[in-house]
């Protein structure tokens, strides 16, 4: 048995299982069983004659050959893709990229981005879809998606480890604000000290290893009260609004706000800055990925 050998079904199954990180998640992506996946692992490993991937708590890293496995398989099912656009009618290249992107970058940026390419470039089709960071980074590997805007926070460091590196680019940097309810005793002024912040009730978003608490003001020196917990920025806002405690968000968020907010700069202790940072593999670039990406550009300046 050699490579020839292998089953589309194979590589688009590993495909899943590298970028969703898990076995179990690639499953319930796919409507399959987490043994069925597995089978699929244990054909390609026989055919490769070598593991593909490295089973670790909580999830699984891809193996040298694994990324070699990944950069053909890739190749393969976007050709075999290409074929079924063709043959339903499509042209072969629809002219199409793939963006991901964290959740904040939704209420803003990547709308305005869009919109513009749409005006600019009709022709070009822009697939958009939320997440992590984790997922975002796994999704560019697995060449699910083609471009990737993420958050990043100080020290900033690259967003893992694998190689080869990313190519990060970094569209904006902007200080970091908080969020209180129009009623709230500090929302009258512009800007708030940083020992104001102390003993208030925070929304924060669920832990996500280093991505901690984020919602609550970083460096705060006292342990801080929790008093919801919501992934959605517009969610936390929102709950804002409604009375129910501050959060921080971005200054590129302030004119996104709803009614009831009102967005503060904090003043006292270090400067607390956040970046955007559009990721993507190394390598050519394809025309519409490079028109996105001159979009974003303009819209993360305006």
């Amino acid at each position: 048995m050699d490579f020839g050998d292998v089953t589309l079904l194979a590589l688009r199954v590993f495909r899943e299982v590298a970028e969703r990180g898990t076995l179990t998640a690639a499953a319930t992506a796919l409507g399959y069983t987490q043994s069925a996946v597995s089978r699929q692992i244990a054909s390609l490993e026989r055919v490769t004659r070598t593991p593909v991937l490295e089973r670790r708590p909580g999830g699984v890293r891809l193996t040298a050959a694994g990324n070699v496995v990944l950069r053909h398989a890739i190749a393969v099912l976007d050709e075999i893709d290409a074929a079924g656009r063709e043959l339903a009618g499509l042209p072969a290249d629809a002219g199409t990229v793939r963006l991901g992107w964290f959740p904040s970058a939704g209420a803003v940026l990547v709308p305005r981005a869009v919109a513009e390419l749409r005006r600019t470039h009709p022709a070009v089709t822009v697939v958009t879809r939320e997440g992590t960071t984790p997922v975002l980074v796994r999704a560019l590997r697995a060449g699910t998606v083609d471009l990737a805007v993420l958050g990043s926070a100080p020290p900033f460091r690259p967003p893992d480890a694998e190689t080869p590196a990313l190519r990060l680019e970094t569209l904006a940097e902007r200080t970091l604000r908080v969020a209180v309810p129009a009623g709230h005793p500090l929302a009258g002024a512009g800007q708030v000290d940083v020992a104001d912040l102390r003993g208030q009730r925070w929304i924060a978003g669920p832990s996500a290893g280093r991505e901690t608490l984020m919602g609550v003001w970083p460096g705060l020196d006292e342990r801080p009260e929790i008093a919801h917990t919501a992934r959605d920025w517009l969610a936390k806002l929102s709950l804002v609004a409604a009375g129910c405690g501050l959060t921080t968000l971005p200054a590129s968020l302030a004119g996104a706000v709803p009614p009831g907010v009102r967005v503060l700069a904090v003043r006292g202790g270090p400067a607390e800055r956040r970046r955007v940072v559009l990721a993507r593999l190394p390598g050519p670039v394809s025309e519409p990925a490079a028109l996105l990406t001159d979009v974003l550009r303009r819209a993360a300046a305006g």
